[in-house]
């Protein structure tokens, strides 16, 4: 298990090119264009080269328009500074709505869908003066069906994970600091994990998921890619992110975590299995202090509950595609849809209780630590682009609305990423962000 260099600072585990400021973090750019040094345009162009010469690998865009994304870097820079994140190109996941750009779902039967309406979440963004650089690719519905046509930008044989490929290799590769994707199982961390990147899932609807694709109403969470903890914190800024109180932890020594192997820990593969303890003997050796945190009890059943409230809130979601696309629809949907699981409302009911208690439950067990660390998948990204891998260990974070955020900088035996969680109470999310920038210079530092 060794430390992989971050994309970012002139240090990127995937292929470099000549545009070196589309290596720079959003949160580098912003400082350079702050200082005048850099102008958005410039920025926006890397991308586009960095994007031109590594697309035919990567793929990790359905749309993206050079003209639109330059006539919003001009404007950005004749205009006064709104926000750090002003002249910024950021990817949007293409289950989410942008007035100018298609918006299809990866769906074949969404092709040339136009829903000509901003989601809220990319309003605030162009609001803050941020460029709306383009579309990345999904598995179809953010759900399953159609996998994204997107790679593993640190092995093109090898999936990036899903649903929210395309956002997560996309900031990757070097082509976008920052990019929107979206959770309902681990469709935010775990592509984050299998691409080498800082993610955030933050608390359950701190930030408004109205106009995305809605899957599960009740778990979808809108969260974010980059490639620094900076840079999270900075979207997480713009998205109007507050903790009752200030981030405590300023330097790993003296921190407090808690090790949660989670109840599904048998499905961890060697490489998650060796990043953990790497990750726990750095933090040891850092001066942090690392205790075990079993679920146990009640807690063992909230991966069956999250399938049945899920499928359950699916059935509403997918109503009118049910009753105007039928049986066309990818098979697994239509099996969800004619619940074919024979899940009843009791079952509902009870799992939707199971979730209230445990949310309850895991802020009181994880309130005295400063993070809870735990797997953010079952190990490297998995051969091919058919399987993107499981989102086991997401599930029962996602059901308990807790922020996540991937940190990353391990790696497993092939050479490739394999990320580790910080979780914590809800509305923690500002404490985690600045945990996960503290324990990913440790494991930098490690080498």
């Amino acid at each position: 298990m060794t430390g992989m260099p971050a994309v970012g600072s002139g240090q990127s585990a995937v292929p470099s090119s000549g545009n070196d400021a589309a290596l720079l973090t959003a949160t580098e750019a912003a400082a350079a264009m702050q200082a005048g040094e850099l102008t958005s345009r410039a920025l926006v162009e890397a991308c586009l080269g960095r994007w031109s010469e590594r697309d035919g690998a990567v793929r990790a865009w359905t749309f993206l328009d050079p003209d639109l994304a330059l006539a919003q870097a001009d404007a950005a820079d004749a205009t006064a500074r709104k926000s750090p994140l002003h002249g910024v190109p950021v990817g949007v996941k293409d289950i989410i709505y942008t007035k100018d750009m298609p918006t299809g779902f990866n769906s074949p039967h969404f092709r040339d869908h136009f829903p000509n309406i901003d989601a809220t979440a990319v309003a605030v963004l162009r609001a803050a003066g941020a460029i709306i650089m383009g579309k990345n690719d999904t598995v179809e519905f953010a759900v399953n069906g159609r996998r994204a046509a997107t790679r593993n930008p640190h092995d093109p044989a090898r999936t990036p994970g899903g649903s929210s490929s395309g956002s997560a290799a996309a900031v990757a590769d070097g082509q976008v600091p920052i990019s929107l994707g979206t959770q309902t199982g681990g469709s935010v961390i775990r592509p984050a994990s299998y691409c080498g990147v800082y993610a955030v899932k933050p608390t359950w609807n701190a930030v408004s998921h109205e106009g995305f694709k809605v899957c599960a109403a009740s778990f979808d969470t809108l969260g974010w890619y980059a490639r620094s903890a900076e840079d999270l914190a900075l979207v997480a800024d713009i998205f109007d992110i507050r903790d009752d109180s200030e981030p405590r932890c300023n330097a790993v020594a003296g921190m407090r975590f808690a090790l949660c192997r989670t109840p599904v820990w048998h499905m961890a593969e060697p490489a998650m299995r060796d990043a953990m303890a790497r990750c726990v003997a750095i933090l040891k050796a850092a001066g942090a202090e690392v205790v075990d945190l079993e679920l146990e009890g009640e807690f063992e059943g909230l991966t069956a509950a999250h399938k049945v409230i899920m499928q359950s809130e699916m059935r509403s979601a997918f109503l009118a595609d049910r009753r105007v696309i039928g049986d066309a629809l990818y098979p697994e949907l239509v099996g969800i849809l004619a619940n074919e699981a024979g899940h009843s409302r009791a079952d509902l009911v009870r799992a939707q209780d199971l979730a209230a208690r445990c949310r309850a439950g895991f802020d009181e067990l994880a309130a005295p630590f400063d993070a809870v660390l735990t797997p953010s998948a079952p190990g490297e990204a998995p051969p091919g682009l058919d399987d993107t891998g499981t989102a086991t260990f997401n599930r029962i974070w996602t059901l308990m609305h807790m922020p996540c955020v991937n940190v990353p900088g391990l790696t497993g035996p092939s050479g490739l990423p394999v990320g580790v969680t910080l979780t914590g109470p809800r509305f923690r999310d500002r404490h985690l962000i600045a945990a996960a920038g503290l324990v990913g210079k440790a494991i930098a530092r490690a080498g």
